[in-house]
């Protein structure tokens, strides 16, 4: 087997599992703020935190015995904006709400015939490409040289009080994910946390060890949604003469492994949209995520979760910025 083949069947083996997990649990950001606001339940909260958790113990151990360099990671970068990142935050978060579910959980809504998800994942595809490489893309560089800053991370700290900091950071991650044991009377949800996180630290691995090539080298990348959602669609239409990429396949896995757990749970049927507002305010939350995870370099589990994992300040005005969205969507909704 190849390198390309390599990275093909790794993104799709992981996308595979975290589709089943999704239909499994009903993993996803948006319904974990979204209960706790409404009724104070914190396990689907709880369950994203120890993902958190896992993804950041398994990342940082790739990285200390240089399997991976996570500067040649996007989150990572010598600068990040600090005016489009937690702007783009905010929408995403918004338009997180407004659609009922980020761009992992449409993909997993659309496998078990939600045509709701459907919509939103063309609109947030399309709208990604137009701020990253379309009409809206001029304009997304100009502003990000403009309000451009030294990207920093905990990592750049010395080895001692890197140590300190990390350690002090996992014992909050843990203390809240396991406060009062709630989490282990919810056994899905402590089963996709421990799986989200570790599919994580997979993905790391395979596009910066497995598929580690010095004369082709491939984006080290983990999972996030945005762009490889538009990257899904441009590929479905110009695929001839191009190659599969990581985040293509991983957006094809977790179809495919959403779609064959709904048939095993019998819980594949067709949902459309109620009336034309719904699907106006459907179609406004997928515009707002594409553009908004596009400023903001990812999504809820791009940035929540991935980007996190790197230690990247970039991450935290991101993520900071989602949950301020989320929260204006939550009382706007």
């Amino acid at each position: 087997m190849n390198l390309q083949d390599t990275l093909v069947w790794s993104g799709l083996i992981i996308g595979l599992l975290f589709g089943a997990t999704g239909q499994f649990s009903g993993f996803c950001l948006n319904r974990a703020l979204k209960e706790y606001w409404q009724s104070g339940a914190l396990h689907k909260a709880q369950s994203f935190v120890l993902a958190l958790a896992v993804a950041m113990i398994g990342t940082q151990a790739l990285a200390q015995f240089e399997w991976i360099d996570l500067s040649k990671s996007i989150y990572r970068g010598p600068t990040f904006s600090w005016l489009l990142v937690p702007i783009g935050g905010m929408l995403f978060g918004y338009g997180m709400m407004l659609a009922n579910g980020c761009g992992a959980r449409s993909l997993v809504l659309f496998a078990q015939g939600n045509l709701r998800s459907l919509v939103v994942l063309l609109c947030l595809g399309i709208s990604a490409f137009m701020t990253l490489t379309g009409v809206l893309g001029p304009l997304r560089q100009a502003l990000n040289q403009m309000t451009a800053v030294s990207g920093a991370s905990i990592a750049e700290l010395p080895v001692m009080a890197q140590g300190w900091v990390v350690s002090l950071v996992l014992l909050c991650l843990f203390v809240f994910s396991f406060w009062k044991l709630n989490l282990l009377k919810h056994k899905k949800d402590l089963f996709a946390g421990f799986m989200v996180g570790l599919l994580i630290v997979a993905g790391w691995f395979s596009t910066g060890w497995l598929a580690f090539d010095e004369f082709e080298p491939v984006n080290l990348v983990s999972l996030t949604f945005i762009a490889p959602i538009g990257e899904t669609i441009q590929y479905s239409m110009i695929a001839t003469g191009t190659k599969l990429s990581f985040g293509v396949t991983v957006v094809l896995g977790v179809i495919l492994g959403s779609f064959l757990l709904a048939c095993l749970r019998k819980g594949l049927h067709l949902q459309g949209f109620s009336s034309p507002r719904e699907m106006l305010r459907f179609i406004t939350g997928g515009v707002s995520m594409g553009v908004g995870g596009s400023l903001a370099l990812g999504c809820s589990i791009g940035q929540g979760l991935t980007g996190l994992s790197t230690l990247a300040l970039s991450s935290v005005v991101a993520a900071a910025g989602i949950l301020v969205g989320a929260r204006l969507g939550f009382r706007h909704n």
